[in-house]
């Protein structure tokens, strides 16, 4: 009872924040996931044409998502964004035309809200996330050049292969084209994000050179081996040895053609990446944070207001974080002591438990571990029955981060795809030689169940929400999505689900206490001029704080998430007492799906009032 009380003292520290960034949102009942009353059809019919046509803008995310169907889905598989100036301007005029058109039908805040009443209720909520999601775009248009193209995450060059090797569809003969086409097109692709690159440096946009190095390391990986040995080709190899209806001679011709251009076209544009980045490194110096970037500032307000949908600011988020890395420091003090480890830091116990964990070398651990994780999955399917009405029905599998990220990579949730083709995945990276065993439990609830798979699988499958919003062309910032996963973590804490496994208790509230630090470090890199080692010494792994200077703000999204998520939870247990019920709370989110979370709270709100 001490865990919880304590959890939501914080979380009523967060409720007390405005939360602005969406303006005055609509009231919307839980209904607003589920029915139209009094609806629009001129509204319905506009929004989803609009979103039509912004997933247009990205033949990458309409093969991600599986947008359309037939000729229109096929060309756009062939095809990739371009990275040019124009077509930033294509995108940017479009979010100013979608928020000209909202204005027929959702006021701006104070404005007296009587043209919303032309909408119903899930409507209203539909409007609100276009409008907030639109405005993003436009108030981040400035500080498109602080992102780096060529991170070592998410950069260009591997959402190519990435793109090439895992996604691209090819589930028959007919898709082999498509494939072919896109790969044909990255080289050219690549060398726009290489143009880009070079004029945000000559604007003084230069990532510092850790990131610098970390990027030029993948480079080189890349550019090893001959062509047939590389992921693309082998995946390819792999992937059509499946497809019945390929005859043997087809086959072997895309093969060759893929080989060709990986050596021809691909490993060329890789030699003038690899040489920008050498160029660059010179340049580059060991400033973490956007404040040393031209505009720096505004532009880490804006990254900071995005991810975590609300106008707390830098100096707010910090402060949280330290009390809540006190908070549960002190938590897990006393669990490690009950395990005998007394001695040390929370860090340094923790580390030393894991250790005594770690699985033998030999054989290779990997399959076991995955093994684990999918045992894992399965107990969190069982004990999540009792708290959950809504429950996807695609399936979760886990499987191991490609070679190429894993090093550099966090664990992730990919959704499934809605033709069935693919299930919900859970990617954990198992680089080794040492394993992260404490945390496998709680990562398995954050990225699967009931974490990002129940949120997001259902999202897909909630025939009631429109198109659009089940495939989450507008996500409505990172906070309600990774707030919800980081809730679920916290969920199966204060339900108990670790009662018989102490160890996996401490990892889970060393899960919590990651996120916690996260707020610390992130605002500390971009705001207070912390440098890579500060950060790494106030507990975070070198390529997680990496992680946060490329991408900065979404790590915050986590905690204050879930601060959020805790505050609406007790503000409803107040207004119903004995009427609450923890199952339908959590029905009422999930179906509201990913919105900011002023949104969110307005929904949770007029739930209550209404039960």
């Amino acid at each position: 009872m001490q865990r919880r009380t304590a959890l939501h003292a914080a979380a009523a520290v967060a409720t007390g924040t405005a939360l602005a960034a969406c303006g005055s949102p609509p009231t919307a009942s839980t209904s607003a996931a589920s029915s139209t009353t009094a609806a629009d059809a001129d509204f319905d019919a506009w929004a989803e044409a609009f979103c039509t046509d912004w997933v247009r803008l990205s033949p990458e995310r309409a093969t991600f998502m599986q947008y359309f169907s037939g000729a229109e889905q096929a060309a756009l598989d062939g095809q990739l964004s371009p990275i040019t100036d124009a077509q930033r301007d294509r995108q940017l005029a479009l979010a100013r035309e979608g928020l000209a058109r909202l204005a027929r039908w959702l006021p701006a805040a104070g404005s007296g809200g009587a043209t919303s009443a032309r909408l119903g209720p899930s409507q209203r909520v539909d409007a609100a996330l276009l409008r907030w999601s639109l405005q993003n775009e436009v108030d981040g248009a400035p500080f498109n050049d602080h992102y780096f193209v060529f991170t070592q995450t998410f950069g260009l060059h591997l959402r190519q292969v990435n793109l090439l090797s895992e996604n691209q569809p090819l589930r028959r003969a007919s898709d082999l084209p498509a494939l072919l086409s896109r790969l044909r097109a990255a080289p050219a692709q690549l060398d726009q994000g290489l143009q880009r690159a070079q004029r945000a440096a000559a604007r003084g946009f230069v990532p510092p050179r850790f990131i610098v190095e970390r990027v030029r390391g993948q480079v080189v990986d890349l550019l090893k081996g001959p062509a047939a040995e590389h992921v693309i080709v082998t995946s390819l190899a792999t992937r059509s040895a499946r497809l019945t209806d390929l005859p043997a001679p087809t086959r072997q011709a895309a093969l060759d053609e893929a080989r060709r251009v990986v050596d021809e076209g691909l490993r060329p544009a890789w030699q003038r990446l690899l040489a920008l980045l050498d160029d660059l490194l010179p340049k580059a110096g060991d400033a973490a944070g956007f404040s040393s970037l031209p505009d720096g500032r505004r532009a880490y307000a804006h990254a900071l207001a995005a991810n975590t949908t609300t106008t707390l600011d830098a100096e707010q988020v910090h402060a949280i974080g330290l009390r809540e890395v006190a908070r549960i420091e002190a938590e897990m003090d006393r669990v490690l002591r009950t395990l005998g480890y007394s001695d040390g830091t929370v860090n340094q116990r923790t580390a030393a438990l894991n250790l005594k964990l770690q699985p033998p070398a030999e054989p290779d651990p990997r399959p076991g571990l995955l093994a684990r994780y999918a045992e894992y999955t399965r107990d969190a399917q069982r004990r999540a029955q009792p708290l959950f009405k809504l429950q996807p029905t695609a399936p979760v599998e886990v499987r191991r981060v490609p070679a190429l990220t894993e090093r550099t990579a966090s664990a992730y949730y990919t959704t499934p795809v809605p033709d069935g083709s693919r299930p919900g995945v859970f990617w954990a990276p198992l680089p080794g030689p040492r394993f992260n065993v404490l945390n496998m439990r709680s990562l398995v609830v954050h990225e699967a169940v009931p974490g990002h798979h129940f949120q997001l699988a259902l999202q897909q499958e909630a025939r009631g929400l429109p198109r659009w919003r089940r495939q989450r062309v507008f996500g409505g910032g990172s906070a309600f999505v990774e707030g919800w996963a980081l809730y679920a973590e916290r969920l199966a804490l204060d339900q108990g689900w670790y009662a018989d496994d102490a160890p996996s208790l401490v990892g889970a509230l060393d899960a919590q206490l990651f996120r916690a630090r996260r707020l610390v470090v992130d605002t500390g890199l971009h705001v207070m001029g912390w440098t890579r080692q500060q950060a790494i010494a106030y507990g975070l792994p070198p390529h997680e704080v990496e992680r946060y200077v490329v991408n900065p703000g979404q790590a915050c999204a986590y905690m204050i998430g879930m601060l959020q998520i805790l505050a609406f939870r007790d503000e409803a247990q107040k207004t119903l007492g004995a009427r609450f019920s923890l199952p339908e709370f959590h029905d009422v989110v999930l179906r509201t799906g990913s919105v900011p979370l002023d949104v969110l709270g307005e929904v949770v709100r007029d739930w209550a009032a209404r039960t």
